[in-house]
């Protein structure tokens, strides 16, 4: 991969990883704040049960997410970047541009899928 192309990734990359980590910080917040509520009723007490659960995973998602990004930026420094961890070949340009943390390419990821 040209440096100029690792150059564009490491952007994309950096850039979503500072997204994901405001948006993990307002929920984190946000979950402070249901925590500290004074709940009446076991109404108030499901909607904010339910509110907490799906912030939660939220979160869960977006840590995920920023771990895959954080190896990513990893393999743009040590010069193992857009390489299938399963085949070994490299991952189309493409499907970088779609998901720049992917570790398969498409014919891999079908195979992880479907041994899923």
């Amino acid at each position: 991969m040209q440096e100029s192309e690792l150059t564009y990734f490491k952007e994309i990359l950096k850039s979503r990883e500072e997204q994901i980590i405001k948006n993990i910080d307002g929920v984190n917040k946000e979950l402070a704040q249901l925590n500290s509520l004074e709940l009446n009723d076991e109404g108030d007490h499901a909607s904010v049960s339910t509110d907490s659960m799906v912030e939660s995973a939220i979160v869960h998602q977006q840590e995920n997410e920023l771990r895959a990004i954080n190896a990513a930026l990893g393999k743009i420094s040590i010069g193992d970047y857009g390489i299938c961890a399963m085949c070994e070949d490299d991952i189309d340009f493409e499907r970088l541009k779609v998901k720049p943390h992917a570790i398969y390419c498409i014919d891999c990821r079908e195979i992880v899928e479907k041994s899923s």
